[in-house]
């Protein structure tokens, strides 16, 4: 495709869109999902990033879809707008001295994505590692025989078990972490420093947005050990000296520095306007059209890729065009309220369609949604949703749908609609999930949520529309079709609670775990075989059976058990990650709620 700039791209994006859908056939069908994945995943929208302007095109493109399947468009135009914070850089005021030095941003010190915007004029304090822990297991006080109170904490990154794959610390060195209990401690400025067994060359982090708009409440920097050795030169220490001192004791050091340090932390976040995408079909019924059906899906990807997008290729910026995820679950949307809306006599309750944005940066659309909904959430009997349901693998056959357990009618209902589908169907109770329906069921609202599941080009470059199965997706979509028609007419479902509303909160307390047997003896070095899977975990939840051997997580390679651990240690409570197995010689990709 060639490349255009500026208001003509996107004046021709959009003329290109409109005249896709100048006619359409109501029934569901490749020809209109080829059209429209191969729309939404062109490398025209760049990713569909939020807050970016081929984002907008597409939240046109779909509203222009709604409003030609005779849905009426609710807030303004079919977009309920909301501000959201797409980016965080580092401003043109940072500074750091001391002493009569002045430090170089950018080469000796950056703040952090989470750190607060302030001045701050303080004494320094050596505070080891950072941790507080006094567990059964392990116990360590950094800040023991110190006081930190209005003062500067030098912190080292990691732990000082470097070099254990399973060390009790891992579940602990989170930055974030570490600053908070600081923070308690009473200090009111943080300088992190990476410890040679961390990184080799003495150089600062990459100021990388962490998706969470929330800051630590003061400033954090990350500093070279070359600075932090200037600040320690009076008290005869270096930072090499101090991490040999206690890895070789095992025990916490912690000193009082004799200066004073004089720091501006500018942090600069890029706010923008992202959108979901909301159409309205009225049902038939005198009562029951002021009960509601929703049926959503995500509309947003991860635009370019790149560090700290979630792109399991993050060292190769390009577009990532995400066909499956998730312009499949859109244009089952579409084709669904084109659908619907033609059938509209069949529909005794309304039907809510809405395209998501900011799924992938934390469900950030359907949170708003339900936060300032267009309809009465009491009054919502189910909610659809549909993410990753274009690529059926002929090999499997298998579509799975969560949210079973979220009514008490689900499972009889479903029973009768199973029969005769060209696929197999795999059910998961749980309510709580890695999407959109999530944000529903904790408003006690019953969910279901059809995907076909993860795949090598998931979060990838490569998940683009000539890989879908759009034979498959019809399939699907029939079906979720058959169902929208029986919950809009039937009894009113009973919400029934299954599993946990919300996922884990990061705690310090907390572990990770994926809920298997490991094979602790094998010394093949080609995986992680599971030797067991406990019931309801989140291993089982996601699909892993006993004999599956775990390859990589997150896209980092595990060979052995060593490895498994010091992946999981590196993950966070309610973290959802991928993971790669092999079973029957066979390659999947699963994505898992720890």
């Amino acid at each position: 495709m060639k490349r255009i700039t500026g208001s003509i791209l996107l004046l021709a994006i959009l003329f290109s869109s409109k005249a896709i859908f100048a006619q359409y056939s109501p029934e569901i069908t490749t020809i209109d999902l080829q059209k429209q994945i191969g729309f939404l995943a062109s490398d025209s929208l760049k990713g569909r990033k939020p807050g970016t302007p081929e984002d907008a095109v597409a939240s046109a493109y779909i509203s222009d879809c709604f409003k030609k399947a005779g849905l009426k468009l609710m807030f303004e135009n079919g977009l309920q707008k909301f501000e959201i914070v797409a980016d965080v850089k580092a401003g043109n005021n940072n500074a750091i001295s001391f002493d009569g030095f002045s430090a170089k941003q950018g080469v000796d010190f950056t703040p952090l994505s989470f750190s607060a915007s302030a001045t701050i004029t303080a004494p320094v304090v050596f505070a080891g590692y950072g941790f507080d822990l006094n567990l059964d297991s392990l116990k360590w006080n950094d800040f023991n025989n110190i006081d930190v109170k209005g003062k500067w904490a030098i912190i080292l990154r990691g732990d000082p078990e470097p070099d254990k794959a399973n060390s009790a610390f891992l579940a602990y060195e989170q930055e974030r972490g570490k600053v908070l209990t600081a923070k308690d401690k009473g200090a009111i400025g943080v300088l992190l420093v990476s410890p040679s067994d961390m990184e080799k060359s003495d150089v600062i982090m990459h100021m990388q947005y962490d998706k969470s708009p929330s800051d630590a409440g003061m400033p954090v920097f990350s500093i070279t050990r070359a600075l932090a050795d200037k600040l320690l030169a009076s008290m005869n220490y270096t930072i090499a000296s101090l991490e040999t001192e206690m890895k070789e004791n095992h025990k916490p050091v912690s000193i009082y520095l004799e200066s004073k340090v004089t720091a501006t932390a500018d942090v600069v976040k890029t706010r923008v306007t992202a959108q979901n995408v909301v159409g309205f079909l009225e049902g038939t019924d005198p009562v029951l059209k002021n009960e509601y059906i929703i049926v959503g899906a995500h509309f947003d990807h991860l635009g370019m890729g790149g560090e700290g997008s979630g792109s399991r290729a993050p060292d190769v910026p390009a577009i990532h065009n995400g066909a499956d995820d998730n312009a499949s679950g859109t244009a089952g949307v579409i084709e669904l309220a084109q659908k619907l809306s033609e059938n509209h006599s069949k529909l005794k309750r309304s039907f809510v369609f809405v395209a998501f944005t900011g799924e992938e940066m934390g469900l950030l659309g359907s949170k708003e949604f339900v936060n300032k909904p267009p309809v009465d959430l009491k009054k919502v009997n189910a909610m659809i949703n549909m993410d990753m349901i274009g690529r059926l693998n002929p090999e499997t056959n298998t579509i799975s749908v969560g949210g079973t357990g979220t009514s008490l009618e689900t499972d009889s209902l479903l029973k009768i609609l199973e029969v005769n589908r060209p696929y197999k169907i795999t059910h998961s109770t749980d309510g709580y999930g890695p999407s959109d329906h999530a944000s529903f069921y904790s408003e006690n609202i019953p969910v279901f949520y059809f995907t076909t599941g993860a795949h090598d080009d998931y979060h990838t470059p490569t998940d683009d529309a000539d890989k879908i199965n759009y034979p498959g997706e019809v399939a699907v979509l029939n079906m979720v079709y058959d169902l929208a028609i029986q919950v809009s007419g039937g009894s009113r479902l009973t919400f029934h609670e299954a599993g946990a509303k919300q996922g884990a909160r990061y705690g310090r307390n907390l572990k990770v775990t994926l809920g298997i047997v490991p094979d602790m003896v094998s010394n093949d070095n080609n995986g992680l075989r599971v030797d067991g899977v406990r019931k309801g975990g989140p291993a089982d939840k996601a699909g892993i059976i006993k004999g599956d051997r775990v390859i990589s997580i997150e896209g980092q390679p595990v060979t052995n058990i060593y490895d498994y651990m010091a992946r999981l240690g590196k993950l966070k409570p309610g973290q959802v990650a991928s993971v790669e197995i092999i079973r029957n010689e066979i390659k999947q990709i699963l994505i898992v709620q720890f």
